[in-house]
């Protein structure tokens, strides 16, 4: 069975009662779906400074950047983990565990948060950019001019976007130092500081008062591997294609007409 993280995003209200306000949980990869999938979910609800808590592989350059914009418009505040519901007598209670990860594009969501928070189980992990159906065998694949301008077009946006967001330019010098047939850097507590992908040291500043604490689920997760859409990506239950990097793409959906960058 495959794990969410590795289908399209979803979004879900995490209710918690009754002493708790809930939170949105978003977990998947995005797609050229996600940001209009997200103004669905949106509509008819208070949003405006909810938690949205990630547990996401990543997904399509352009479309993480409109999702973004998307959350920081609304004031939300941005964590790592894993939603679980538990059943009880008086209804309900929503849980967080804390050992999951953010990866690619996923860091660029946590980082639209107004307030930014890292649990110390949690996997933040970074790369660059690449043609996302040519990141699996990246050396041996041809590259043509045009693929060259569709991925330092997208840089240029990614760049842009971090600043708006209030990150720093070592995100950008970290994520884009790792190429597709390397590993995934994840970043350290250090480094979460020093790319202001943190605003806080502190579970309080981000999450509903009764899920402070963050904790800690009862089994360790596996190291994922990283998925990025494509323009024609699956959607609902269709599992999303598997590569190492983020996708670029052209100015259509999300991303290109060839291949797109995550």
């Amino acid at each position: 069975m495959l794990e969410q993280r590795k289908l399209p995003m979803q979004f879900s209200w995490v209710a918690c009662e009754p002493n708790c306000r809930g939170w949105v949980s978003a977990v998947g990869v995005v797609t050229a779906d996600s940001p209009k999938e997200f103004d669905e979910f949106a509509r008819g609800r208070d949003l405006g400074g909810a938690t949205i808590v990630l547990d996401s592989s990543g997904g399509s350059v352009n479309d993480a950047i409109a999702l973004g914009r998307r959350f920081r418009q609304l004031g939300v505040l941005t964590t790592v983990g894993t939603s679980v519901l538990t059943h009880g007598a008086l209804g309900d209670h929503g849980n967080i565990r804390p050992d999951a990860y953010c990866e690619s594009m996923c860091v660029f969501l946590l980082l639209s948060g107004k307030a930014r928070y890292v649990p110390g189980q949690a996997h933040v992990r970074v790369h660059q950019i690449w043609m996302g159906d040519r990141a699996d065998d990246a050396k041996a694949a041809s590259y043509t001019a045009q693929d060259l301008m569709i991925v330092e077009r997208d840089v240029g946006r990614l760049a842009k976007y971090t600043f708006e967001m209030g990150g720093s330019g070592d995100l950008l010098a970290l994520s884009l130092s790792v190429p597709p047939w390397e590993d995934l850097h994840e970043l350290t507590p250090a480094e979460l500081r020093l790319t202001n992908v943190v605003t806080t040291d502190q579970a309080v500043d981000v999450l509903p008062p009764a899920q402070s604490t963050m904790p800690v689920a009862a089994a360790p997760k596996a190291v994922h591997d990283r998925f990025v859409s494509s323009s024609t990506a699956e959607t609902d239950a269709q599992p999303t294609r598997s590569t190492k990097t983020a996708e670029a793409a052209l100015p259509t959906v999300n991303a290109s007409a060839s291949a797109p960058a995550k």
